[in-house]
Protein backbone atom coordinates (compact mmCIF):
# COMPACT_ATOMS: atom_id res chain seq x y z
CA UNK A 1 0.00 0.00 0.00
CA UNK A 2 1.06 2.71 -0.90
CA UNK A 3 2.06 6.45 1.50
CA UNK A 4 -0.07 8.41 2.48
CA UNK A 5 1.06 11.98 2.05
CA UNK A 6 1.51 14.50 5.42
CA UNK A 7 1.41 18.18 6.09
CA UNK A 8 5.10 19.86 4.98
CA UNK A 9 5.51 16.89 2.34
CA UNK A 10 6.47 17.84 -1.07
CA UNK A 11 3.48 16.65 -3.68
CA UNK A 12 4.61 14.77 -6.06
CA UNK A 13 4.84 15.95 -9.60
CA UNK A 14 2.23 14.55 -11.93
CA UNK A 15 0.92 15.25 -15.93
CA UNK A 16 -2.09 13.29 -16.57
CA UNK A 17 -4.35 14.06 -19.62
CA UNK A 18 -7.74 16.27 -19.48
CA UNK A 19 -11.01 15.19 -20.51
CA UNK A 20 -9.90 16.58 -23.81
CA UNK A 21 -7.14 14.47 -23.85
CA UNK A 22 -4.39 17.86 -23.17
CA UNK A 23 -1.84 17.37 -20.81
CA UNK A 24 -2.29 18.78 -17.32
CA UNK A 25 0.79 19.08 -14.97
CA UNK A 26 0.94 20.19 -11.24
CA UNK A 27 3.89 22.27 -12.46
CA UNK A 28 1.98 24.14 -14.98
CA UNK A 29 -0.26 25.43 -11.00
CA UNK A 30 2.65 26.88 -9.50
CA UNK A 31 2.16 29.79 -7.77
CA UNK A 32 -1.56 29.44 -6.97
CA UNK A 33 -2.92 26.70 -4.54
CA UNK A 34 -4.28 23.43 -5.82
CA UNK A 35 -6.77 21.56 -4.30
CA UNK A 36 -6.23 17.91 -5.58
CA UNK A 37 -8.59 15.56 -5.11
CA UNK A 38 -9.32 11.88 -5.80
CA UNK A 39 -12.60 10.16 -6.95
CA UNK A 40 -12.85 6.21 -7.92
CA UNK A 41 -14.99 6.86 -10.84
CA UNK A 42 -17.13 9.18 -13.61
CA UNK A 43 -20.83 8.48 -13.62
CA UNK A 44 -21.26 7.35 -10.70
CA UNK A 45 -23.43 8.67 -7.55
CA UNK A 46 -21.04 9.72 -4.94
CA UNK A 47 -18.61 10.87 -7.21
CA UNK A 48 -21.13 12.66 -9.69
CA UNK A 49 -21.95 14.55 -6.33
CA UNK A 50 -18.78 15.66 -4.88
CA UNK A 51 -17.77 16.98 -8.57
CA UNK A 52 -20.72 18.77 -8.82
CA UNK A 53 -20.20 20.42 -5.47
CA UNK A 54 -16.69 21.75 -6.54
CA UNK A 55 -18.38 23.25 -9.88
CA UNK A 56 -20.84 24.73 -7.27
CA UNK A 57 -18.17 26.26 -5.67
CA UNK A 58 -15.35 26.79 -8.42
CA UNK A 59 -15.54 30.33 -8.41
CA UNK A 60 -15.45 31.18 -4.48
CA UNK A 61 -12.32 28.60 -4.35
CA UNK A 62 -10.39 30.06 -7.69
CA UNK A 63 -11.32 33.79 -6.36
CA UNK A 64 -9.62 32.52 -3.02
CA UNK A 65 -6.63 31.13 -5.03
CA UNK A 66 -6.79 27.75 -5.22
CA UNK A 67 -7.31 25.96 -8.10
CA UNK A 68 -8.87 22.37 -8.39
CA UNK A 69 -8.10 19.00 -10.12
CA UNK A 70 -10.36 15.93 -10.09
CA UNK A 71 -8.40 13.02 -10.54
CA UNK A 72 -9.72 8.97 -11.14
CA UNK A 73 -8.36 6.05 -13.24
CA UNK A 74 -10.69 6.79 -15.88
CA UNK A 75 -9.84 7.60 -19.48
CA UNK A 76 -10.20 10.91 -21.12
CA UNK A 77 -13.13 9.57 -23.06
CA UNK A 78 -15.50 8.84 -20.17
CA UNK A 79 -14.31 11.96 -18.37
CA UNK A 80 -15.73 13.84 -21.59
CA UNK A 81 -19.31 12.60 -20.99
CA UNK A 82 -18.89 13.14 -17.09
CA UNK A 83 -18.61 16.37 -17.92
CA UNK A 84 -20.95 16.78 -20.39
CA UNK A 85 -23.43 14.90 -18.80
CA UNK A 86 -23.07 17.17 -15.22
CA UNK A 87 -21.75 20.23 -16.99
CA UNK A 88 -18.68 20.15 -14.44
CA UNK A 89 -16.26 23.09 -14.57
CA UNK A 90 -13.62 21.50 -12.40
CA UNK A 91 -10.70 20.22 -14.42
CA UNK A 92 -10.57 16.54 -14.57
CA UNK A 93 -7.55 14.15 -15.35
CA UNK A 94 -7.65 10.61 -16.04
CA UNK A 95 -4.69 8.14 -14.22
CA UNK A 96 -5.71 4.76 -15.88
CA UNK A 97 -2.02 3.26 -14.87
CA UNK A 98 -2.83 4.65 -10.94
CA UNK A 99 0.75 5.67 -10.60
CA UNK A 100 -0.23 9.38 -9.41
CA UNK A 101 -2.88 7.69 -7.24
CA UNK A 102 -0.51 5.53 -5.56
CA UNK A 103 2.02 8.32 -4.72
CA UNK A 104 -0.56 10.51 -3.54
CA UNK A 105 -1.20 7.41 -1.44
CA UNK A 106 -5.10 7.44 -2.73
CA UNK A 107 -5.10 3.82 -3.91
CA UNK A 108 -4.81 1.16 -1.82
CA UNK A 109 -6.89 -0.94 0.64
CA UNK A 110 -9.96 0.20 1.61
CA UNK A 111 -13.62 -0.94 3.55
CA UNK A 112 -16.31 -1.58 0.70
CA UNK A 113 -19.89 -2.61 2.72
CA UNK A 114 -18.10 -4.49 4.99
CA UNK A 115 -15.50 -6.05 2.63
CA UNK A 116 -11.68 -5.07 2.35
CA UNK A 117 -11.38 -4.69 -1.00
CA UNK A 118 -8.15 -2.49 -3.63
CA UNK A 119 -9.24 0.66 -4.97
CA UNK A 120 -9.52 4.94 -5.03
CA UNK A 121 -9.48 6.00 -1.63
CA UNK A 122 -11.33 9.57 -1.86
CA UNK A 123 -9.03 11.74 -0.79
CA UNK A 124 -8.28 15.31 -1.26
CA UNK A 125 -4.87 17.09 -0.68
CA UNK A 126 -4.17 20.62 -0.22
CA UNK A 127 -1.03 21.95 -2.36
CA UNK A 128 0.70 25.30 -1.59
CA UNK A 129 1.90 27.40 -3.81
CA UNK A 130 5.62 25.95 -3.66
CA UNK A 131 4.17 22.31 -4.31
CA UNK A 132 4.04 21.33 -0.85
CA UNK A 133 1.22 19.86 1.24
CA UNK A 134 -0.85 21.97 3.04
CA UNK A 135 -3.39 19.51 4.04
CA UNK A 136 -3.73 16.01 3.43
CA UNK A 137 -7.65 14.08 3.47
CA UNK A 138 -8.24 10.33 3.22
CA UNK A 139 -11.01 8.54 3.00
CA UNK A 140 -13.55 11.57 3.12
CA UNK A 141 -16.88 11.40 2.55
CA UNK A 142 -18.53 12.35 -1.30
CA UNK A 143 -21.50 14.39 0.62
CA UNK A 144 -20.81 18.21 2.30
CA UNK A 145 -16.92 17.28 1.93
CA UNK A 146 -16.47 20.60 -0.10
CA UNK A 147 -18.38 22.42 2.55
CA UNK A 148 -15.98 21.49 5.00
CA UNK A 149 -12.77 22.06 2.96
CA UNK A 150 -14.16 25.39 2.22
CA UNK A 151 -14.66 25.90 6.17
CA UNK A 152 -11.41 24.41 7.05
CA UNK A 153 -9.64 26.51 4.67
CA UNK A 154 -11.40 29.47 5.72
CA UNK A 155 -12.85 30.76 2.99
Amino acid sequence: MSERLQTGDTAPAFTLPDADGNDVSLADHKGRKVIVYFYPAALTPGCTKQACDFTDNLELLTGAGYDVIGVSPDRPEKLAKFREKENLEVTLVGDPSKETLEAYGAYGEKKLYGKVVTGVIRSTIVVDEEGKVEKALYNVKATGHVAKIIKDLGI
